[in-house]
């Protein structure tokens, strides 16, 4: 203790002791002038502190020091942040595992020993340091590992061996795909050409059509959800895909059942006209095809109401079929991550693409056909070039699930759906999301853009309600509301006339403009 502080006790007891003294001089002179003595109390006071016996201070004082930026004080401080340590450190629970001890440390960036240091010292290192981090920071950090990690595994990708004709393939599918990317970069140059002004116009009409758009029928599809909807290569059919395990054709506008197609066992996830059907191909052909929730992939006539050919292969759930814009060529998706290929001129899978962590919900194919794009559940979508088999880009963006994947007849855009309730469009020039549209309030389970030209994009999704969108631009122009349930699927006929939504309350709709 400083002299100062010693001080301090010093001075309060002298001051008590002089003021005990002065109420006992009080009492005493009080006592000799008696009741009616000759001298008042307070002139014998006076005489006292005249003849030096009662001392009274004259207001001075000792001014105490802040001793707060003291050393002393610093030294108090830190032994007690040293002490709220320890006090910490001793509720922190660490495993006795040496093993998990070291990988708690590697963690967190620390050295996983030291010279000298054994198992119980190591442990203790680890808990001081919890105490300074917190508890929770090595659970935030194994959590940082596995997104990591995940994304990690998201962004590999596996190739495996094909057969022969996979090169064969490859080479048909460049020589299909070329003149086809030269007729649309000089539509594309043609299209520049005209004025500005008259494509605005034209483009405000096409819009001001798009607004006006209303119901012009709806049709019980089945008894129990419909999931699907694809119109015919000639706008005059529409294909519908059921949770009953059945598939129905239907004539358009007047929305007639032409026939119903029997032999899946399970829910259908799609079905999907073949190009050229309707248009050249025999109806004795191939002209469908639709896809189970077994893994089940049939292939239809229009003559019949058994499917000609079944292909196997799936295990898992196969969600969504798409055929090649060639017709030779189907693609499927499938819930054990991988997406394949299957040639139906040499009548075998030709490929079987992994890349992504979980399963593969949707596919699209590009117009040239050169590209294919790919729309996963772990949020992630990839774009394939099917001349050389590999992954080209890799879309990351969505916080959840990717149900639906379309691509622009512009050849350069790309939009996809997700359970995040937004639809994201890519630009594949720029290799990245160009927008982001915060379209429903619920997950989006279909996205199309119009097939001619694509001057407008449909989203449909779990609030009951289908939209159309400007493209460019991205605004809104129409709800298509009437919906009691999800909307699980959406399309455009060909010659871009009729929209068709179809729906959990078990209806399909089309759609007009009037």
């Amino acid at each position: 203790m400083s002299d100062e502080e010693e001080a301090v006790p010093a001075l309060k007891r002298t001051r008590l002791f002089y003021g005990s003294l002065e109420v006992k001089e009080r009492e005493r002179l009080s006592r000799e002038a008696g009741p009616g003595g000759g001298r008042s109390t307070s002139d014998a006071i006076k005489a006292a502190i005249k003849a030096g016996n009662i001392n009274i201070s004259s207001g001075e004082c000792l001014e105490l020091e802040d001793h707060s930026a003291a050393p002393g004080s610093e030294r108090q401080a830190d032994a007690l942040a040293a002490f709220e340590l320890r006090r910490r450190a001793r509720s922190i629970a660490v495993s006795t595992d040496d093993g998990e001890v070291k990988a708690g440390l590697r963690a967190l960036g620390e050295p996983i020993t030291v010279f000298g240091e054994g198992p119980a010292d190591r442990r203790e290192r680890l808990r001081s340091i919890l105490s300074i981090l917190g508890p929770d920071a090595l659970k935030k950090s194994k959590k940082e590992d596995d997104r990591s990690r995940v994304q990690d595994e998201c962004q590999q990708t596996w190739y495996h061996e094909g057969p022969a004709s996979l090169k064969e393939a490859r080479l048909w599918l460049a020589k299909y795909s070329l003149p086809r990317a030269t007729r649309r970069l000089q539509d594309a140059r043609a299209e520049q050409e005209v004025p500005e002004s008259t494509r605005t116009v034209r483009q405000q009409e096409q819009h001001k059509a798009l607004r006006r758009v209303n119901n012009l029928s709806s049709q019980i599809g089945d008894d129990r959800p419909i999931s699907f909807c694809h119109f015919s290569p000639d706008s005059k059919m529409l294909a519908t895909a059921s949770w009953s395990g059945l598939c129905k054709i239907w004539s358009v506008p007047d929305s007639n059942l032409i026939r119903t197609l029997r032999g899946h066992c399970t829910n259908v996830g799609s079905i999907e006209f073949r190009p050229g059907s309707t248009l050249f191909l025999d109806q004795s052909d191939v002209n469908l095809a639709s896809c189970g929730a077994d893994g089940s992939v049939k292939l239809w006539s229009l003559e019949s109401d058994e499917p000609v050919a079944d292909i196997e292969g799936h295990d898992v759930r196969v969600s969504r079929v798409t055929w090649h814009p060639s017709g030779r060529f189907l693609g499927t998706s499938c819930y054990d991550n991988s997406w394949r290929l299957w040639d139906l001129e040499a009548q075998e899978e030709i490929l079987h693409q992994e890349g992504h962590s979980k399963g593969v919900h949707d596919l699209g194919f590009h117009p040239d056909g050169s590209l294919l794009l790919t729309g996963g559940l772990d949020a992630f979508a990839r774009v394939w070039d099917l001349r050389t088999g590999r992954c080209v880009m890799f879309l990351e963006g969505h916080l959840k699930e990717i149900y639906s994947v379309d691509f622009s007849p512009n050849g350069w855009h790309a939009a996809t759906g997700s359970g995040d309730n937004t639809c994201r469009v890519w630009d594949l020039r720029r290799r990245k999301c160009i927008y982001t549209i915060p379209a429903h309030q619920n997950l989006v389970a279909a996205v199309k853009f119009q097939p001619t030209d694509g001057h407008f994009l449909l989203t449909a999704a779990y609030d009951n309600t289908a939209k159309a969108w400007s493209h460019p631009g991205w605004t809104p122009l129409r709800t298509l509301a009437g919906h009691e349930g999800k909307v699980m699927g959406v399309d455009v006929s060909p010659d871009g006339r009729l929209v068709a939504t179809c729906s959990y309350d078990r209806t399909f709709k089309l759609w007009v403009s009037e």
